[in-house]
């Protein structure tokens, strides 16, 4: 049991130069010397306020990796006089949760309270998240969950119910290049490396704390003496870091959100960035290429009837070139959908037929517009009275074509954008044949 639980501090000065990563080293002993996370931790943050009351409920504690998670929840731990113990739900079951807990009321015997913190907690499966609820309630342990999915989808309500949830945001240029101050500073030695080059290193580290000082120990362990690093020196010494992106989680879904909107919010420049970002994290091309497509049907619709054998056209293309060639035509359907007038008239008018659809049953429609292809069926009345519109002067005759039990409906509300301004017109002047008909059948 003992590997569940974070061991008992070693003396630096017993230790060996080197000996603990540049991470560990620099781990802060209080919230104070936190980098980032001002939203939580400044004078008027969540966690601020809680540490004043000396009160701290279970938290889920929900960002990406290397954002200070870990060291936060073993900091308020200290800060508000808890035990700390530490599982992570990787090498974790229903026996060590067991165990964690019998320890827990043991201290609390003695009036000790423990903070839990749970690594991954979304890892833990429905029942193993359910364990916790009783502990939690009676207050055996104060839970302090991290993980890097959305809680929404990964953990339990009846888990979210007894904990509140905080975003961990990912470093921003300025907290990392502090960080890389203070890795300077206890190294006792400055990172060779131009300013093109160092600003490279903060954008490699994607917003991630412990990623950027795991790049300054592969630079100083690397780098000769009097070496200065540009970039494409520096782009030689560390591997490129891969974006932090899962197809199957959280960041598929809001790039995916964000490029439907971008391309909806007519902006082809922020479009095709975070396009060029699904494909650089390594999403499908063939994917991206069927929400194009939903894209032109859902969003631009009959606005601009190029925009769907654009779409289509680009899937093909891209089927046909393969990558990296296919690609640039996906691109140009971004631009193109970006660029081209918007409507959901047909998105909306379709939702607004399927409701009517679904809430009237199966009513016949009008006998006049059955076909009768049997003695029987024309002695019934099927197709009596039908007038062939091609027969018409206007070529059109005006019937009624809705279930009598219905009447009309109007379900298609063209926009006056691109080409469905035209299309308004042409329905104005089918409205206008049709009343005029309705006036004559009056009379």
């Amino acid at each position: 049991m003992s590997d569940l639980f974070t061991p008992d501090p070693i003396d630096p000065a017993d230790e060996p130069p080197g000996a603990r990563p540049l991470a560990d080293q620099l781990r802060p002993k209080s919230l104070g010397a936190v980098i980032g996370q001002t939203h939580l931790l400044g004078s008027q943050g969540t966690l601020r306020r809680m540490i004043g009351s000396k009160r701290l409920g279970s938290l889920i504690l929900w960002g990406p990796p290397g954002t200070g998670k870990t060291t936060v929840a073993r900091l308020l731990a200290d800060e508000i006089g808890y035990r700390f113990e530490q599982i992570s739900a990787v090498f974790s079951g229903v026996a060590d949760l067991k165990k964690v807990f019998e320890r827990a009321r043991f201290e609390s015997l003695s009036g000790k309270k423990t903070l839990l913190f749970v690594d991954e907690i979304h890892r833990f499966n429905r029942s193993q998240q359910d364990g916790f609820l009783p502990v939690m309630e009676d207050g055996t342990v104060v839970l302090v969950g991290a993980t890097t999915e959305n809680p929404s989808f990964e953990l339990n309500a009846a888990l979210l119910s007894r904990s509140q949830v905080l975003r961990f945001e990912s470093l921003s240029s300025a907290d990392l290049e502090k960080l890389a101050q203070r890795a300077e500073e206890l190294t006792d030695a400055a990172l060779p490396l131009t300013p093109g080059a160092r600003s490279t290193l903060l954008s490699l580290a994607d917003g991630d704390g412990r990623a950027l000082l795991g790049l300054v120990e592969e630079i100083l362990a690397s780098a000769e003496d009097g070496e200065m690093l540009d970039e494409a020196g520096l782009l030689t010494v560390v591997q490129r870091r891969a974006p932090i992106y899962d197809k199957a989680q959280d960041g598929h879904y809001n790039l995916i959100s964000a490029l439907h909107k971008t391309i909806r919010g007519s902006d082809p420049d922020a479009a095709l960035y975070y396009f060029a970002r699904m494909l650089d994290a390594g999403e499908d091309p063939l994917f991206l290429a069927r929400r194009l497509i939903r894209m032109a049907v859902e969003d631009i619709g009959l606005a601009d009837p190029q925009a769907l054998p654009q779409a289509v056209a680009g899937r093909d293309a891209y089927q046909m070139l393969g990558s990296p060639e296919g690609e640039l035509a996906l691109a140009q359907v971004v631009v193109y959908l970006a660029l081209a007038p918007k409507s959901n008239a047909v998105y909306t008018g379709f939702k607004a037929a399927t409701s009517v659809a679904k809430a009237t049953g199966s009513p016949m429609p009008p006998m006049v517009i059955l076909n009768a292809p049997t003695k029987m069926m024309k002695g019934a009345g099927y197709g009596e009275g039908y007038v062939y519109d091609h027969d018409t002067p206007e070529g059109f005759s005006g019937q009624q074509y809705f279930p009598e039990k219905i009447g009309r409906q109007d379900f298609y509300q063209p926009v006056e954008r691109g080409f469905e301004r035209e299309l308004s017109k042409r329905m104005d002047y089918f409205g206008r044949l049709r009343a005029a008909k309705i006036d004559r059948d009056d009379d």
